[in-house]
């Protein structure tokens, strides 16, 4: 089948969905589908710099240039697939076509209607929100990545439930315990002593990864008795001015640590040697630092809160992201019996190791054969 997956404007920076895209590409075309990626060109993006107007440039790009661009690809494709939910408006254009859109959370949505007030979006963000979410009744059918999402997804947008599924993300790289020969030497060129029991937290600046709070999980865990060395390893964007300043206040500069741009054989390094993984998020649409924490052996502290404990399952310790302290006494107690999670955390990701692809195809095959009831040709999965 020629299957059309719907990519993300590059300007937005959003490497989680350009990941996901090229994740899709290669495990299609491995199976043996022809693949081509279409996604807005950075046209009017191109003088984003001038004060004011970069977000309203790359609307251009993307409500104005791109659908010109999509109406013509489209006629190449049996399926398309909108591989972020952020471009969900673009099925007005999909009518007629086979078609399925990837829903990651709804987040941006839930803030744009106030049940998230600590996220306030602004009336131009409402009016994209609400178009996102006309494209997402509009289309033929999406996918969930978690039952928490679907869950939303169904309320806020009243689909029809046959028409929403859930479909598990899977690992988008070969995640597996390191030997630690090997990953002590990659930790040593991270600057990094490996002899150094460490905590590592990975995630994005985003408001529910509140990694303000996880600061101030460490912060209140050095209080504790005999953890006063525990290092904190923070994988992902610079820090904060925020951040910055909790950090000097609370005297954490020779325990904190940030590393940015880690490469995934790096990561993998850093799961397997990690005491724990933080991962006290405030909201998640899944949550994959998760299962590449569990699935090389690594014991993730998340929250008590769906998705992550959807996600994590029963090899998990759950804390309350937003008491810290009652957050650190439960790390305290646990750090002792965190290597007792070991195997069944390894277990727990085998979940999410694989089967993506071929639940896409099959979402493909079903929304083809309603739309085209009769042709013959049959889709080969």
């Amino acid at each position: 089948m020629r299957i059309l997956l719907v990519g993300n404007y590059e300007s937005d920076g959003q490497e989680s969905m350009q990941r996901f895209a090229a994740f899709m590409a290669g495990g299609l075309t491995q199976a043996g589908h022809e693949v081509r990626i279409a996604k807005p060109r950075v046209w009017f993006g191109q003088l984003r710099t001038i004060t004011g107007l970069g977000k309203w440039l790359a609307y251009l790009d993307k409500l104005g240039l791109f659908p010109f661009a999509l109406k013509s690809e489209i006629q190449w494709a049996d399926v398309v697939h909108i591989c972020d939910h952020g471009n969900a408006f673009y099925t007005k254009y999909l009518r007629s076509v086979p078609h399925v859109v990837t829903c990651h959370d709804l987040l941006a949505v839930r803030s744009a209607l106030g049940e998230i007030p600590q996220n306030p979006i602004r009336w131009s963000g409402k009016k994209i929100q609400r178009m996102i979410v006309d494209g997402l009744t509009r289309a033929q059918h999406v996918a969930c990545v978690s039952d928490a999402t679907r869950s939303d997804l169904l309320r806020i947008a009243g689909i029809p439930e046959q028409r929403v599924s859930r479909v598990y993300n899977s690992l988008t790289y070969p995640y597996s315990p390191m030997q630690e020969c090997e990953a002590s030497s990659r930790l040593c060129r991270m600057g990094l002593d490996p002899r150094q029991p460490f905590l590592l937290h990975v995630g994005c600046n985003f408001w529910y990864k509140n990694r303000l709070g996880v600061l101030r999980i460490v912060s209140a865990l050095r209080k504790l008795s005999g953890l006063q060395t525990l290092k904190l390893v923070m994988v992902g964007q610079p820090w904060t001015a925020q951040m910055r300043q909790f950090i000097c206040e609370n005297a954490m500069s020779d325990v904190a640590m940030e590393l940015t741009g880690v490469a995934n054989e790096d990561l993998r390094a850093l799961y397997s040697m990690a005491v724990m993984m933080l991962f006290p998020s405030l909201q998640e649409g899944f949550g994959l630092p998760i299962v590449e924490a569990q699935t090389c052996g690594c014991t993730v502290v998340t929250s008590k809160r769906p998705p992550m404990d959807e996600v994590a399952g029963d090899a998990a310790i759950y804390v309350d992201p937003d008491d810290p302290n009652s957050a650190a006494a439960i790390i305290s107690r646990a750090l002792s019996q965190a290597g007792e999670l070991r195997e069944s955390s390894i277990a727990n990701a085998e979940r999410f190791r694989a089967g993506m692809i071929e639940n896409y195809l099959s979402l493909y095959a079903r929304v083809w054969s309603e739309k085209t009831p009769h042709k013959s040709r049959e889709f080969h999965r």
